[in-house]
């Protein structure tokens, strides 16, 4: 089980091509569903994606089971354009610890 180191958010803003960007990160407390081993992480809050979304070699490396889509999906940016990481082909499911409340869910993996 997780211990709670307590949360944190911090706000950073940015400018990217003239316009003002405000990224609320938040640490959260992620638990692996084989082993109930669990890793403390500084997440982006409300990216703009329709889903919730990691790093394939961040979940490899910290042990997390894949689990194989049946068919990938294609993943497209604002733009519109195919993204350059690929199709997502897999999943891994977590249970997300924050603020005293425990949700199991499926994280769609992106890239490698």
């Amino acid at each position: 089980m997780l211990k709670s180191e307590g949360t944190e958010k911090k706000m950073k803003i940015r400018k990217v091509e003239g316009k003002t960007l405000r990224e609320v990160m938040v640490k959260i407390g992620l638990e692996r569903i084989d082993t109930q081993e669990g890793i403390t992480v500084e997440v982006l809050l409300d990216s703009g994606v329709t889903g919730l979304v990691m790093s394939s070699e961040f979940a490899k490396k910290q042990g997390f089971k894949l689990k194989r889509l049946e068919s990938p999906m294609n993943v497209r940016n604002v733009d519109g354009l195919l993204n350059k990481e690929g199709p997502i082909k897999h999943t891994v499911e977590v249970n997300i610890y924050f603020k005293g409340h425990r949700e199991r869910i499926e994280i769609d993996m992106i890239g490698g």
